[in-house]
């Protein structure tokens, strides 16, 4: 039993990479071995029924010249052949990695961009030699500009992520917006996720018996804790933001409704907001956004960022804040007295 166990494990390493055993198999048939199935298997350390399962498609997928040699009972190749083709790919799949590849440019200057651009390497160096040069042509065609990304250092993100991965308790200190100091927290992980180019942690409170939700660049000094946890299996991180416009979650219920000129119309048209959104075409080339919110806070700041393109209509609470928030502009940038 403890020796089919520790076949079970050897057979489980190796089947996670099926590119591999088939180069494996490639270069033993390539250098004259005549490998053979049954060989190969205890070679590798997986079931003869996965080897079979390998020549096969070698065979149909590849086009790969496989015949067997009766004579010296293993495989060889009927016609030379110059190396082991490349990774299957469609034009489709170009484009994907190309978008991964530009993706990788939101994490420039940070920590992150080094790990990424290796995998993306280990990725792309399987291609053959026309997906490269397809991939190399595309370059110009796509590009991300990010605001403002987070700089997360790296330790930081690797103990929070290890502690999600085991289901460990994690001790950190937290500073608060405006805080002047930080504070210690014990949690337990739940979820960790990027959100408009910065990072965030959902997690229980402990001390607060609640779900919170931390920044990862006010987070410092991450020490994995003792204890295990569970993970509720009713926590959907999509549900628990569903009334959010980003990652601040509240617990009211507004009717948000906000009117755009036709300038702001042409931008906001085609965007998606939120999930709930419903955008109203108005007489004029005005529009009407209306979106179903937990919390106003986020909607406005998003609101001030189109100026006087954008109008309030609902609630009053927010509207209210807008008027509060103009004053204070204009108090802050009226001129001297006097001047």
């Amino acid at each position: 039993m403890k020796r089919r166990s520790m076949k079970t494990v050897r057979e489980q390493r190796f089947t996670r990479p099926p590119w591999v055993r088939m180069m494996r198999i490639h270069e033993r048939i390539q250098s004259g071995q005549y490998p053979n199935c049954v060989g190969m298997a205890k070679e590798i350390g997986v079931s003869l029924r996965t080897v079979k399962r390998d020549v096969e498609f070698m065979m149909e997928r590849l086009k790969l010249p496989i015949e067997y040699d009766s004579r010296k009972y293993g495989f060889r190749y009927s016609r030379p052949v110059e190396r082991f083709p490349g990774l299957p790919i469609t034009e489709a799949d170009v484009f994907a990695l190309l978008v991964a590849h530009k993706a990788i440019a939101q994490y420039h200057g940070t920590p992150f961009e080094k790990p990424l651009a290796m995998a993306f390497r280990k990725l792309t160096g399987q291609l053959d030699t026309k997906a490269r040069y397809s991939l190399c042509n595309l370059q110009e065609a796509v590009s991300f500009r990010p605001f403002a990304p987070d700089d997360t250092d790296l330790r930081r993100f690797q103990v929070v992520t290890r502690a999600l991965q085991e289901r460990q308790t994690l001790k950190f200190q937290y500073k608060n917006l405006g805080a002047k100091s930080a504070q210690a927290r014990l949690v337990h992980p739940y979820h960790l996720a990027c959100i408009e180019n910065h990072w965030y942690l959902f997690a229980f409170d402990v001390s607060r018996e609640a779900i919170r939700t931390f920044s990862l660049s006010r987070l410092t000094e991450p020490e994995l804790g003792e204890e295990r946890y569970t993970v509720p299996e009713d926590f959907d991180p999509d549900e628990y933001l569903r009334g959010s416009l980003s990652v601040f979650k509240g617990t009211d219920d507004y009717e948000v409704v906000i009117d755009f000129d036709p300038w702001a119309t042409d931008l906001v048209r085609g965007r998606h907001v939120h999930s709930s959104q419903q955008l109203t075409e108005l007489p004029n080339g005005w529009s009407r956004l209306c979106l179903r919110l937990n919390s106003i806070e986020e909607i406005e700041r998003w609101v001030l960022t189109w100026g006087t393109h954008a109008t309030v209509v609902r609630p009053n609470a927010l509207a209210e804040r807008m008027r509060k928030t103009g004053e204070a502009f204009l108090e802050r940038y009226s001129p001297p007295a006097g001047t």
